[in-house]
């Protein structure tokens, strides 16, 4: 099978990266030492090709209606221009087709981004439903087609923001005063128009710029030379997951309820509205928690799919699992029986031995701080 590339694959070889397989995408894993581009992220300024993943553009006379009914979060909490917002997207029996962002331009424009492995199914889906609801939308996504493709570039961590104005002056007014999870379209940069959003996946702030595919390798060779440290797939796992943020495709999938994967809050079941998913989730409710895990014993890493035992004897699952660069303890994600409390011993199942690990909340580490002890 030929892999997918994106508009930066020459950069990162010509950087040394190392090269994966990474869901049919050929993604650079890392570019020498993953642990340096990990505190690079939480201590200076890395960046990250997600090129990979999928922009896609809604447009009609009302879209707002059509995610009102399409995603489990409430667009209603859109009402300025610029604002985003998590949602996972559900499938009738309340599981989780993919998770994503929306954002909020105008009544007839809005736009979402989603993730790499799942786009083709997520297009699909939207345009079922848009059919099936007459909705009348046209949906575009933005990675595939050449003639308007978009590439997403995250530069995240306590300098980001600074160095992204350096290159991108006309950014500084646009987005010096937004808060998290806004975004803003600059017009007139150096590297054509941009979408400045300050979102990101790592726990640290920053923004994730999207420009057009063919301007993409000028933007990250400039953010290079202004020292922005180039980062792998490698780091972008052990940052996401010290700041306790799911990964689609191992902490939840179509087969998992998200109330059980953490994502209540994500979940609106408070108001009248109804969406593809919601009777599923009420008739269901939740039966799992998701809780972060540190590993007490020497001896093991932990990793997904590993068997956790409550005092009990109940059983969970780790879902996501690694050693924390920041730290310097093995740490996991895990969905657990509803009776754990935070602060609780369990054992976690490492080959033939059972390990105790302490229960904490999430996150880990937000804002190059660790959070939990």
């Amino acid at each position: 099978m030929t892999l997918k590339a994106t508009p930066l694959n020459a950069a990162h070889r010509a950087l040394g990266a190392r090269m994966v397989d990474f869901g049919g995408w050929d993604m650079p894993v890392n570019y020498g030492s993953q642990i340096e581009e990990h505190h690079a992220v939480r201590s200076d300024a890395g960046m990250f090709d997600v090129a990979h993943m999928c922009v896609v553009d809604i447009e009609g006379t009302d879209v707002r209606g059509f995610l009102r009914r399409l995603l489990a979060n409430n667009v209603d909490k859109l009402q300025v221009s610029g604002k985003a917002l998590y949602s996972c997207m559900l499938n009738p029996e309340g599981g989780v087709i993919d998770d994503l962002i929306v954002y909020f331009f105008t009544e007839n424009w809005f736009r979402l981004v989603v993730n790499a492995g799942t786009a083709e199914k997520d297009v699909a889906w939207m345009q079922a439903k848009s059919d099936e609801w007459q909705a009348g939308l046209t949906i575009t996504q933005r990675r595939d087609d050449p003639a308007n493709a978009m590439a997403l570039i995250a530069v995240q961590g306590p300098n980001a923001r600074a160095r992204v104005w350096e290159l991108i002056p006309q950014a500084k007014e646009a987005t010096a005063e937004m808060k998290p999870f806004n975004v803003a379209i600059v017009q007139d940069t150096a590297f054509g128009e941009a979408m400045v959003a300050r979102t990101g996946y790592t726990g640290e702030d920053g923004f994730e710029i999207g420009v057009a595919a063919t301007q993409a390798e000028a933007l990250w060779n400039a953010l290079a030379a202004a020292g922005v440290k180039p980062a792998g797939l490698g780091a972008r796992d052990t940052l996401r997951l010290e700041a306790g943020m799911n990964l689609y495709g191992q902490d939840m999938d179509d087969t998992v309820n998200p109330l059980d994967a953490g994502l209540a809050w994500t979940i609106d079941l408070v108001s009248e509205r109804d969406f593809v998913g919601k009777a599923a989730l009420q008739a269901k409710g939740q039966n799992a928690q998701f809780v972060g895990l540190i590993l007490r014993e020497k001896g093991g890493v932990l990793r997904a799919h590993q068997r956790v035992i409550a005092a009990d004897g109940a059983t969970g699952e780790i879902t996501s699992g690694t050693f924390s660069p920041t730290m310097q303890q093995a740490i996991a994600l895990a969905r657990v029986p509803m009776g754990v409390q935070l602060g609780d011993t369990v054992h976690v199942e490492i080959r033939d031995k059972k390990l105790a690990a302490t229960v904490v909340k999430l996150p880990f580490v937000r804002n190059g701080k660790i959070l939990v002890a």
